[in-house]
């Protein structure tokens, strides 16, 4: 299993979500991601080297955008931002520049 950094932005989301099933929700995804990060999505153009994870419920798409960093001890999974689908990658952007 991959360790996890949480950036500020992400850390910020997962305190607010109040929905207990949500937020188990990304707990599993985020178990997921730590087994295999590379079952997400690897984006391409201006977000090459991030990559995406859908996460389902109650009819909505969320979001999780990270970066594998391979560090000398292993590799590190960095959760950048979590959120839902809409204007999530414009603000993924806006937070990398």
């Amino acid at each position: 299993m991959f360790p996890i950094l949480y950036r500020n932005q992400a850390k910020k989301f997962f305190k607010k979500i109040k929905d207990k099933t949500l937020k188990k929700k990304f707990e599993e995804a985020i178990k997921e991601l730590r087994n295999d990060p590379e079952i997400g999505e690897n984006k391409v153009g201006d977000l090459s080297g991030i990559w995406g994870y859908d996460v389902y419920y109650n009819g909505i798409n969320y979001e999780i955008a990270y970066i594998i960093e391979t560090l000398e001890d292993g590799t590190l999974l960095v959760i950048i931002l979590a959120g839902t689908r809409e204007n999530f990658w414009n603000e993924v952007k806006r937070y990398i520049n």
